[in-house]
C-alpha cells in the first residue's frame, strides 16, 4: 500500500528546499532548482518523494522548463538515494512533464557521476532525458544560460566552485578534495606528493 503524505512531511521536504521553481533561464523557461546535498536519502521513502513531487511541483510545470541540478557535496553515504530510487522517480513523472523538460543543467558533476552517466545514462534514463543533460562545471558557465539574478545559490555552492578555480583537477578526481591551507608556506621536500584518491 503506498504511503500517504502527511502535513508534517510535505513541510520538512519544503522546508528542506530540495526543489525550488524561480527564475528562468535566458530562453525564457522556467526553472526547477535540485539541490542534492539537501536529499535526506535515509529519511525520505520513494511513496513520500512521489507524492510530494505530485502534488506540489509536477502542477507548476505544465510548460517548457529547465532543471538545475546542484551536485556540490553530494556523498553516496549521506545524501544520494541510489540509482534504483532515481530511475522509479523518473519513471513516475507524468510524460507531459517529460514532454515539457527541455534541458537539466548538471552543476559541478564529479568524475564518478560522468563515468556512470556516460556508460548506463541512455539505458537508465529513458525518452531522451540522457541527450537533455549539460553538464556545468562552474558558475560563471551556467551564467551563460541561467538569468543569474533570479536563481539563487547556496554560499556552500560558491565556495566549492571557488574551491574548484584553484584547483581545477578536483573536477575529475585527479585532486583530492581534502582541505588545504591556501598561502602556507610550502614545506621543503624531495619528494613529490601525489593523492591517490584517483587509484583508490
Amino acid at each position: 500500500m503506498a504511503e500517504e503524505l502527511s502535513p508534517e512531511q510535505e513541510k520538512t521536504i519544503k522546508k528542506l528546499g530540495i526543489f525550488k521553481i524561480k527564475g528562468r533561464d535566458k530562453q525564457g523557461r522556467k526553472i526547477l532548482r535540485i539541490i542534492g546535498k539537501y536529499f535526506p536519502a535515509k529519511e525520505l521513502t520513494l511513496d513520500v518523494l512521489k507524492k510530494y513531487l505530485e502534488k506540489k511541483i509536477f502542477p507548476k510545470l505544465e510548460r517548457p522548463f529547465a532543471v538545475v541540478y546542484i551536485h556540490t557535496e553530494v556523498c553516496k553515504s549521506e545524501n544520494f538515494p541510489g540509482i534504483s530510487f532515481l530511475r522509479s522517480v523518473y519513471d513516475s513523472i507524468p510524460v507531459s512533464v517529460k514532454q515539457n523538460l527541455e534541458t537539466v543543467y548538471f552543476v559541478h558533476p564529479d568524475l564518478q557521476s560522468r563515468l556512470f552517466l556516460a556508460t548506463f545514462g541512455r539505458f537508465i534514463f529513458t525518452g531522451g532525458l540522457y541527450d537533455k543533460l549539460k553538464y556545468v562545471s562552474r558558475l560563471d558557465y551556467l551564467w551563460d544560460h541561467v538569468r543569474r539574478n533570479k536563481m539563487e545559490i547556496p554560499e556552500f555552492v560558491r565556495d566549492h566552485d571557488e574551491d574548484l578555480e584553484y584547483r581545477p583537477m578536483m573536477d575529475y578526481g585527479v585532486e583530492s578534495d581534502h582541505p588545504r591551507v591556501y598561502g602556507a608556506p610550502a614545506v621543503d621536500s624531495s619528494v613529490a606528493m601525489y593523492s591517490t584518491r584517483c587509484i583508490s
